[in-house]
């Protein structure tokens, strides 16, 4: 049983570092900015706050409003941390320990923080109901969108 754990615990791990080895240096150094802003308020606190400074302090090539870089298509391409989620009039739904909630993003902006299966996300992101004007954590399922569009960016460098 114990070696059954043992290599179970090893396959994560050699998982984890490949997806890490994967990603993309630039969304990497996004994280590492985003996550010493979790629980502190960036600039005026509105969600685009967080991925402009992320963008800007990497130098990264965008169109200064929504474009963020590279637009992804969610279902053919693998989506890493430090990519940028575009929300537009999208209601969620899900339950948790029997309570339904919903929320909507009518223009919202949120940074892929950690990425738990293929459509299944943590992600960082300031105003909104849970964490107010101050970057905090949360899931996004996107198998819980019941509206609107969901669109994920890649950042470019500058070139």
């Amino acid at each position: 049983m114990k070696i059954k754990i043992a290599l179970l615990f090893s396959f994560t791990l050699l998982i984890a570092i490949n997806i890490q080895a994967q990603t993309p240096v630039l969304n990497q150094n996004i994280i590492k900015y985003v996550a010493l802003q979790i629980g502190k308020q960036v600039d005026r606190g509105e969600c685009w706050d967080l991925a402009y400074e992320a963008l800007t302090r990497n130098k990264c090539a965008w169109d200064g409003k929504y474009g963020y870089g590279k637009k992804l298509n969610l279902k053919t391409d693998t989506i890493y941390i430090g990519d940028i989620i575009q929300f537009t009039n999208v209601t969620i739904k899900y339950t948790v320990n029997g309570t339904l909630f919903k929320e909507s993003f009518k223009h919202h902006t949120a940074i892929v923080y950690e990425v738990i299966g293929p459509s299944n996300f943590k992600i960082a992101h300031q105003n909104n109901g849970f964490s107010g004007k101050k970057v905090g954590i949360s899931i996004l399922k996107l198998s819980n969108k019941i509206s609107g569009t969901i669109e994920i960016y890649r950042p470019q460098p500058k070139t």
